[in-house]
């Protein structure tokens, strides 16, 4: 019987130095010899470079052919202001990519909203939940944790054994607000409450301090409709 488990994919503890590299790269103000640089210079064995590689392909190098234009933008973004946070860009392309990242980081947010921390624990039991009791869940979760540790989202305390989000990164570029929110509609892969979007679990190390619903309206790639009078609900526009 196969199993209905959806695939894991973020396998890797991917470094915010090497993501930046490859998100470079697709700006068109690095290259991949650089990214080959960074990764050798880390000390990673040929086996782990390769696999590291494959993330960083599928998060800005080589993504999947739906998103390509995705990040395409993500990385216009990035090229009109190096001084945007590479963290921010690489969050937004994690999640439409990788639905395990996604739901690690939806769960962080859900159970940190509240009093700031949680027990790692708790998000390994309810990961397990969704893509089994197997110990390639809790080492692939592990590996998320530490890389969103590292992208400044959360700190793990007690030897792991606690999550502590960190200060929110307050967002005012108004195309990378757009681009981020798309970014969560795509992995929630259904149209999401305009009002929710402030406090949504999936964007918790940001702040989106934009006019959300008149953002949308301006965007080509996502729909704003009114939904019972007052509720506005945005969802990816069909091409």
């Amino acid at each position: 019987m196969t199993s209905s488990a959806p695939q894991i994919g973020f396998d890797r503890f991917i470094h915010l130095d090497w993501v930046t590299v490859a998100l470079k790269a697709r700006a068109g103000t690095g290259s991949l010899e650089e990214v080959k640089a960074v990764l050798e210079a880390a000390g990673l064995g040929v086996e782990a470079r390769k696999k590291t590689r494959t993330v960083l392909n599928r998060l800005w190098l080589e993504p999947r052919q739906e998103l390509a234009e995705f990040a395409d933008r993500g990385a216009a973004i990035f090229q009109e202001d190096p001084a945007f946070p590479a963290s921010a860009l690489t969050w937004g392309m994690a999640i439409a990519t990788y639905p395990f990242f996604g739901k690690v980081a939806e769960l962080v947010g859900r159970l940190t909203a509240l009093q700031g921390d949680c027990a790692s624990s708790e998000v390994h039991r309810r990961m397990s939940e969704v893509y089994g009791e197997r110990e390639g869940t809790y080492r692939m979760t592990n590996m998320v944790l530490q890389s969103q540790s590292n992208w400044g989202a959360l700190e793990r305390v007690e030897k792991g054994k606690r999550l502590v989000r960190l200060a929110p990164v307050v967002l005012t570029n108004d195309d990378a607000v757009a681009w981020l929110i798309e970014g969560a509609v795509r992995f929630l892969g259904k149209a999401v409450s305009v009002g929710s979007l402030q406090s949504l679990p999936v964007l918790y190390p940001f702040v989106l301090d934009r006019p959300i619903a008149y953002l949308i309206s301006q965007t080509s790639t996502l729909d704003l409709r009114s939904e019972g009078g007052t509720n506005q609900l945005v969802r990816l526009r069909s091409s």
